[in-house]
C-alpha cells in the first residue's frame, strides 16, 4: 500500500496483481500502455490518455498530464508511511518533534541527553528487539528536549523515546 497526495488530498492506493483500489474502492479501468510513459485509460464510456511528464526520485513527485490538464502527485511508499507513523518523517522543514520506538524492545544504550544537538544520521539510542541490537538514528537535526526512557527500560511500539 502507498499514498498519493493530489491537490492536498491524500488517497490510499493498494495495488495487487489483478486490481487497484483507491481508498478501498476497486477501480475498474481498462489500461493500454502506449509507451513507457503513456497510457490510454477507458472507464465505462469515457476514454482519455495519461502521460508521465517528469519523475523526481528524491522528492518522490510525479508530474502527469491527464487529458488536457497537468497535475503533480506526491507519492509515499510503505516505508515513508511507516517512518511518518513513527514520527520520523524526513520531509517538511527537517525540524524533529520526537522519535518513537519502531518495535517493542529493551533500551540497551542511550547516546544523547537533554540539551544535546543531533544531526541527521547520529545514533541516539540502541534498542534490543528479538535478540538483535537495533541502532536508532536521528532522521533530522535538532536539540534534544527530553529523553523519555531510561537504560534497561522495556518500550512498546510507537512509544515516544526522545522529544525535540
Amino acid at each position: 500500500m502507498f499514498s498519493v497526495i493530489l491537490q492536498n488530498t491524500v488517497q490510499a492506493v493498494e495495488k495487487t496483481t489483478d486490481s487497484i483500489a483507491v481508498n478501498q474502492k476497486q477501480i475498474q479501468w481498462d489500461l493500454k500502455w502506449m509507451g513507457d510513459r503513456k497510457v490510454h485509460l477507458i472507464k465505462g464510456a469515457e476514454s482519455m490518455e495519461a502521460e508521465m511528464l517528469s519523475f523526481d526520485k528524491e522528492s518522490k513527485t510525479i508530474q502527469i498530464r491527464l487529458g488536457h490538464k497537468t497535475a503533480t502527485l506526491q507519492v509515499k511508499d510503505r516505508f515513508d508511511l511507516l517512518l511518518e507513523k513513527m514520527g520520523m518523517n524526513a520531509g517538511g522543514s527537517g525540524a524533529l518533534k520526537n522519535i518513537k520506538a519502531p518495535m517493542p524492545g529493551l533500551i540497551l544504550d542511550l547516546k544523547v541527553k537533554p540539551g544535546d544537538e543531533v544531526k541527521k544520521g547520529d545514533v541516539v539510542l540502541i534498542l534490543e528487539a528479538m535478540k538483535m541490537e537495533n541502532i536508532i538514528k536521528s532522521p533530522g537535526e535538532g536539540v534534544v528536549k527530553e529523553v523519555k526512557v531510561s537504560l534497561k527500560q522495556s518500550v512498546e511500539k510507537n512509544q515516544v523515546l526522545i522529544q525535540f
